[in-house]
């Protein structure tokens, strides 16, 4: 059940909402529109909305898109009641957004900012199945602290952000605000590193991060090493968890390293599956984990748990499980069958 309007959350979560919008192209139309085939290319608004002018009328499929989106919605479909902020434009795509979110019940804390743009990725698929993406961020790096529900933060049980939240200043002094007072008011303070580019740029402030605000860390094998200069998960949960803090570093087919705050490591088997497409893997993973800590497992079961619900993801295209797929997974929970 969507948690309602004033309505305390479990997890609240802040992060850059996405549109993924998919249509169906011609070899001609990459062509024409002078894209990189099979390539994710990061353009401007105004190149945004020509490539939206040029497939027109097409038939199209929307979706909530975006890291911490992701998340959220994951653990929506579990159970677990959580709410997502985060900027949208007041356009067409931001309605569609905000529609869409609530349907997957997330409580929308989303703010249409008039005259902006929705962030989104354009997803071209041509007859071969190949995907051209071109993504624009749009509105949602204008976050900024006045934009932060801090009573929402001060009842939930975690306050979630990833990495790419730290690519603004705006968008920085925000997650600084939305820190100080879950600290203040004990909710607990997940991070996920999200991305390895992200850890290269920011690396001395997420030391900071993890030093003295974050409770619990994930962050994959190329993060880890981008923020340890060593390339060893196990050593690597290990060194993050001197911090004070529970750390999980995921090293896709390899599995998992979780290391609790008194030094005593699990080792995760990754579940065997054949992956049709990785795309959510790492921010089902965390919904997986959350989960975990919520319901009162163990660390070691919480990562179990964090790599069945990845490895199911990977099964399907998109980052987000279908309504079939999702029950099915909440029927292995309930059975213990992720054990």
């Amino acid at each position: 059940m969507i948690a309602q309007e004033g309505e305390r959350v479990k997890v609240y979560g802040i992060g850059n909402p996405l549109i993924d919008v998919l249509a169906h192209a011609t070899d001609r139309d990459i062509a024409a529109l002078e894209l990189e085939k099979g390539a994710m290319t990061l353009i401007d608004s105004d190149r945004g909305n020509s490539i939206l002018k040029y497939i027109g009328d097409r038939e199209k499929q929307y979706s909530c898109g975006g890291s911490a989106p992701n998340t959220m919605i994951t653990l929506a479909a579990l159970g677990i009641e959580t709410a997502l902020a985060g900027l949208v434009g007041s356009d067409e795509l931001g309605d569609i957004y905000i529609k869409r979110l609530q349907s997957k019940q997330v409580l929308s804390d989303l703010e249409a900012v008039p005259g902006g743009d929705t962030g989104s990725c354009i997803v071209l698929v041509t007859p071969d199945y190949e995907r051209t993406m071109s993504t624009r961020l749009g509105v949602c790096q204008e976050f900024g602290p006045e934009h932060v529900k801090h009573e929402r933060i001060a009842a939930a049980d975690y306050f979630y952000f990833t990495g790419y939240m730290w690519d603004t200043d705006s968008q920085k002094e925000a997650i600084k605000a939305a820190i100080a007072t879950a600290k203040k008011n004990k909710t607990k303070i997940a991070f996920d590193v999200a991305d390895p580019f992200c850890a290269e740029r920011h690396r001395e402030d997420f030391h900071d991060l993890i030093e003295n605000h974050v409770d619990v860390l994930l962050a994959n094998r190329d993060e880890a090493r981008l923020l340890l200069d060593f390339d060893d998960p196990e050593k690597a949960s290990a060194e993050l968890a001197k911090r004070n803090v529970v750390a999980a570093v995921k090293n896709c087919a390899d599995g998992s390293c979780v290391t609790e705050h008194n030094g005593k490591t699990c080792l995760i088997d990754a579940f065997a599956v054949e992956a049709v497409d990785s795309t959510g893997a790492g921010d089902n993973y965390a919904a997986g984990f959350i989960y975990g800590l919520i319901n009162g497992y163990s660390l070691a079961d919480s990562g179990k748990l964090a790599s069945y619900i990845a490895a199911q993801i990977v099964r399907q295209t998109g980052a987000q499980f279908d309504e079939d797929t999702i029950r099915n997974v909440k029927q292995d929970l309930e059975k213990g069958k992720w054990r």
